[in-house]
């Protein structure tokens, strides 16, 4: 008999999730996938992401071994909530959340003894959305953290890992407030830094075509993240806020230290700034490689 996996927003983590379990187990797996339209439903199925795809929550989750939440954080725990009715016992819940708490703390509410939760977090993307830009190799060497303070059975855990392993990523595991402060350094802040700049260019005014015209790679490399889902990242900053709000706040206070030093003509003060980064930047990512591919 084969594993059952529904997955819930077969997107580009979700379809890159169907995409490597099917590539790896073929027909030892039937993955089954919740999209809201015709459309929807057929492209994840031709593009074998799913073996059957529905907007019908009892077809999708009924009898599913492990269930993989990947929609917007504030679209989890309202959906967890209507699939309910419709999950097994000994059911396996995990998502792809870049929040934790939040979602970890408001489950935990309603969830039934004999259904288990065990928060993820794979550690990568790219700036497009959809199923259409999902890769089977999306996983592979990038970092994934798996929270273990959720309550489930180390039986369960075991079955979990025993299935996302095949994606070939890189786990570690955080305790969950820790989680959420690191997600925010490392990627919230990011994101919402790289939109910035984009902000800032729409507001050049007068030099906004001049400025266009200079656009190369820096621009490019340093607001690639700026086109992701708006939903996505939306949802983030309302269930992360205090860890988001406070490092950009730490960011704020840096960025005005660097303008003290720029007004004041204060050449070795921004000298140092840019060599200190540098130095920190080329070691960070010299020790990361060691561990994964952090691109």
């Amino acid at each position: 008999m084969s594993t059952k996996l529904a997955i819930i927003g077969v997107g580009l983590i979700g379809g890159s999730l169907g995409l490597c379990l099917k590539d790896k187990l073929g027909d030892e797996i039937f993955i089954t996938g919740l999209c809201r339209t015709e459309k929807s439903m057929k492209t994840a199925m031709e593009l074998g992401a799913v073996d059957f795809a529905s907007n019908d929550l009892e077809k999708v989750v009924g009898d599913a071994d492990f269930i993989f939440l990947s929609p917007p954080v504030l679209q989890i725990v309202p959906m967890v909530q209507k699939i309910l009715p419709y999950l097994k016992d000994g059911a396996i819940i995990t998502d792809a959340g870049s929040t934790k708490k939040f979602i970890y703390d408001e489950l935990k509410k309603i969830l039934p003894p004999n259904v288990y939760y065990i928060a993820g977090h794979p550690m990568t993307g790219r700036e497009k959305s959809g199923v259409t830009a999902a890769s089977k190799d999306l996983f592979k060497n990038k970092a994934y953290v798996i929270v273990e303070d959720t309550g489930a059975p180390l039986e369960a855990h075991e079955k979990l890992m025993a299935l996302l392993r095949l994606t070939e990523a890189n786990f570690t595991s955080l305790d969950i407030a820790k989680h959420d402060r690191c997600a925010s350094i490392i990627s919230h802040v990011p994101h919402v830094t790289a939109a910035a700049l984009v902000t800032l260019l729409n507001r050049a005014g007068d030099d906004l075509d001049s400025c266009l015209k200079l656009i190369g790679g820096g621009f490019k490399d340093t607001t690639r993240i700026a086109s992701s889902n708006a939903d996505m990242w939306a949802d983030i900053c309302m269930t992360n806020g205090d860890a988001i709000s406070a490092n950009l706040r730490d960011l704020q206070n840096i960025l005005g230290e660097v303008i003290k030093a720029i007004e004041n003509k204060d050449r070795q003060a921004i000298h140092d700034y840019f060599t200190k980064s540098r130095e920190r930047r080329d070691k960070i990512l010299e020790f990361v490689e060691k561990k994964f591919d952090p691109n």
